[in-house]
């Protein structure tokens, strides 16, 4: 089986997609299919020239937009070579080109919505969402209503994604979503974690790693430490992934207001062994996100022993607390102190069964075997007729949206 990702970008810096694609790789090999990317990258973009996968990018654009008449082209001239074509988000032109390039042919494409339908963005962005409702009924909506199935990765996601847009049909189906079991070799990743800054050696860490962003909450993180702090000296808050200037600056005038500039630390974008020794030199990683489709950073977290403290808002919640492997609380400072309390104020041997159960959710729920089994038994469905697959799509919707 051959399988076509088209992607707006593969840069690593701009979150989960392409990590997801990375990681899908090998077991999806092992089982017999075969990937190339196609993006909207220049060729000449390091990270495409770097990376270890296929990729045909047929960028740059001038616009954010990323309309792309050479995109549309090679889908249409080769879309035949595939067995089924792979959506990474929505909201830009792949998606769009991909519904346009394949209207009409034998090759199916799914969908990954990857959270972008979630109606935390209506609520936070409420002009943005008034000319996507536009752009829905011009485009997104016939992308979904076209794909062959769109694809959630878990059901707080699909259960969420029904009430964003109006009109809403399309055929959903639950493919999980996963990582790699992350390397074990604690000590030496550690260490190395350490070598590189060694400030943090002897430092109980609370980690956050990954894109620096307001939807991630980072706010709400720096005040909700500034109220455990004083419960010992040696916790640190470290914040490691791409950040921009102006939001750096923000949350540091916002710990050193609240008396933490020594108490915060920036570790830049973190790979390799590097991002797994701060995984393994940390004591709780934490995401107060106020929208989290998936959260592949909480996912290798607990790859680790690492037990989470996250946000009702990060989509895989429920199950993490239902196997014991992290807390949730509100996507408020209040929330994110709560939970940074009741770990402190846990006791030794809770901490270490959190830790085993952490490891065990992961294995159970996240690991990317499973996700990967999961998405080819849903490529090798046979369709449904049309007015079946109309049936099924309609009773996606609450009250059978036409």
């Amino acid at each position: 089986m051959r399988l076509l990702h088209v992607i707006p970008s593969i840069d690593p810096a701009g979150g989960g997609p392409i990590e997801g694609i990375r990681q899908l790789r090998q077991p999806l090999r092992e089982r017999g299919a075969e990937i190339d990317v196609c993006c909207g990258d220049a060729p000449d973009a390091p990270f495409v020239r770097a990376s270890e996968m296929n990729v045909v990018a047929l960028g740059p654009t001038s616009t954010k937009y990323g309309f792309n008449r050479r995109m549309l082209a090679w889908l249409r001239a080769h879309a035949a070579d595939y067995d089924a074509v792979l959506v990474e988000g929505l909201w830009q032109f792949h998606a769009l080109a991909t519904c346009l390039a394949l209207r009409g042919s034998e090759v199916p494409y799914f969908v990954y919505t990857h959270g972008m339908l979630d109606p935390w963005f209506r609520e936070r962005y409420p002009l943005k969402h008034v000319k996507k409702s536009l752009y829905w009924l011009l485009g997104e909506y016939w992308v979904l209503r076209g794909a062959r199935a769109v694809l959630f990765t878990c059901e707080e996601e699909q259960r969420r994604s029904r009430n964003a847009f109006w009109p809403y049909r399309c055929r959903e189906r639950v493919a999980g979503y996963g990582t790699a079991q992350p390397p074990s070799a604690a000590v030496p990743l550690r260490e190395a974690f350490f070598t590189a800054f060694p400030a943090l050696r002897g430092k109980r860490i609370v980690l956050f790693l990954g894109r620096i962003h307001e939807k991630k909450g980072c706010d709400l993180l720096v005040e909700a430490f500034a109220g455990v702090a004083g419960a010992d000296p040696r916790l640190q808050l470290v914040l490691a992934g791409p950040v921009d200037s102006a939001l750096r600056e923000r949350l540091a005038r916002q710990a050193e207001r609240l008396g933490l500039a020594q108490r915060l630390s920036w570790t830049g974008m973190l790979s390799g062994d590097l991002k797994w020794g701060a995984y393994h030199a940390a004591e709780v990683f934490t995401l107060p996100s106020h929208q989290e489709n998936f959260g592949v950073a909480v996912a290798e977290a607990l790859g680790c022993g690492v037990p989470v403290l996250i946000s009702d808002k990060v989509n895989i919640w429920r199950e993490i607390v239902a196997d014991g492997a992290g807390l949730a609380g509100a996507d408020t400072a209040e929330g994110t102190g709560a939970c940074l309390r009741q770990w402190l104020q846990a006791d030794p041997g809770a901490q270490a069964r959190m830790r085993v159960q952490a490891q065990a959710c992961f294995q159970r729920r996240f690991e990317v075997r499973q996700s990967a089994q999961r998405l080819l038994e849903i490529l090798g469905e046979r369709p449904l007729p049309a007015p079946v697959a109309d049936a099924a799509a309609t009773s996606a919707t609450p009250g059978g949206t036409p």
